[in-house]
């Protein structure tokens, strides 16, 4: 007998009938003799209604009493699989986050995890209960009701599986698995049968959706493994774990991309080595995520300085850079949008050299310009125009053949 925890997103709970589908897929691993917790989402566009009728109420709504609204949409889902459980003769028990132990830092909105207190549930699974844990939710030291952000219930849960020292921890979705790039723009996206850690956090850094990178990162560092597949379908899904043998001896084993990208540009620092830590610890304190950054040297040693934000964080960090003109002493800030991020990863980019300047030669061919550049041991980012980013991944991705994995390998 083990432990696993099993994870059902937003569209697997969306309705009365998939929550019932749900409780049989819980019912098969409770019948192999595995004790089972679970952690669910909101169901389907719950957390989007309760949003808007927050703005119907209040446009400028405060963070604190957001929370406490959105937390609501995972205790429905997390009574009605409980009921629907015991209706089918299961013993099941629900838990909203803060019932289950789950102790965050106290951040509205954005919580990280700092504790698990799991006395209750390992209690209830001692009991042989099914034990529905609320995903996406904490408690602060003093009381208050958070969330944990986008991809909050993939963190639940693996926190829960960590906490608990399970045997895995299942991510049920509406994709069968992780795949080489988004199946909903390439046709000849291919499963892959595993990936590491290190991989799949860069994919899920760069915008792939199918899990969150917090919770790759909190896998990875209490060695929980994950497992990816699909919650309508009975297929083997995705394992993420330490190590993964070379699958067809791909040396790129993704492409990863995300639009909505903004190049801001400060021209004219006087003094490069305090106004750049000045700049970024000023963003990180209102909370601005900078990606690529490029800084260059002019003929009259001043420095420029670009740097790719997220399009939504551009009026924010517009405004925190005027605000802070004279002590970071530029001259002007231009910006550029309509730009979107394409990348390739794959751990077989450390032993194998010229990865980034095939794929360069890739997108010339294509006369797709590149704008900026980031690169790791892993993975190589460039920012284009977003009017070509189908089409660069599209290439990329049978450049590097990652359409010539068998597709039911």
């Amino acid at each position: 007998m083990g432990l696993v925890v099993q994870k059902f997103g937003g569209t697997s709970v969306g309705s009365a009938e998939r929550i019932l589908h749900v409780a049989e897929r819980v019912m098969e691993e409770k019948n192999r003799g595995n004790d089972v917790v679970v952690v669910v989402s909101a169901m389907g566009k719950t957390t989007d209604s309760l949003v808007t009728l927050a703005n119907e109420i209040n446009p400028k709504p405060s963070k604190r009493e957001m929370d406490v609204l959105l937390s609501t949409g995972e205790q429905i889902t997390i009574s009605l699989l409980s009921m629907a459980l015991q209706a089918k003769g299961v013993d099941a028990i629900s838990y909203t986050g803060w019932q289950a132990g789950i102790e965050t830092e106290d951040v509205h909105g954005n919580a990280r995890i700092l504790n698990m207190q799991t006395e209750k549930v390992q209690k209830q699974i001692q009991d042989g209960k099914v034990v529905i844990v609320a995903g996406f939710q904490g408690v602060t030291e003093a009381g208050d009701i958070t969330t944990l952000g986008r991809g909050g219930s993939d963190t639940t849960a693996v926190a829960i599986a960590a906490a608990l020292k399970a045997d895995k921890c299942d991510i049920y979705t509406d994709v069968t698995g992780v795949f080489t790039t988004d199946p909903r723009f390439v046709k000849n996206a291919r499963k892959l049968l595993a990936i590491s850690y290190d991989e799949m956090l860069e994919l899920a850094n760069l915008g792939a959706g199918v899990l969150h990178p917090r919770a790759v990162e909190y896998a990875k560092n209490y060695q929980v493994p994950l497992v990816v597949r699909s919650s309508m379908e009975q297929e083997e899904g995705t394992i993420i774990e330490e190590e993964v043998s070379m699958e067809q001896n791909l040396v790129v084993r993704g492409v990863a991309f995300e639009d909505n990208i903004t190049s801001v540009t400060v021209f004219g620092l006087k003094n490069p080595l305090t106004s750049l830590s000045t700049i970024f610890t000023t963003l990180a304190s209102h909370h601005i995520n900078v990606d690529i950054i490029i800084q260059s040297l002019t003929n009259d040693q001043l420095t420029n300085l670009s740097f790719s934000i997220k399009d939504s964080d551009l009026e924010e960090t517009l405004k925190v850079l005027e605000e802070n003109k004279s002590v970071l002493g530029y001259d002007k800030v231009t910006s550029e949008q309509g730009l979107a991020k394409v990348s390739i990863v794959g751990s077989g980019m450390i032993s194998n050299p010229g990865v980034a300047a095939d794929m360069f030669k890739v997108l010339s061919a294509e006369e797709i310009v590149i704008k900026m550049v980031s690169t790791s041991e892993i993975k190589v980012s460039t920012v284009i125009e977003k009017e070509n980013m189908v089409k660069a991944v599209e290439t990329l991705h049978d450049a590097f053949e990652l359409s010539k994995i068998p597709v039911n390998a």
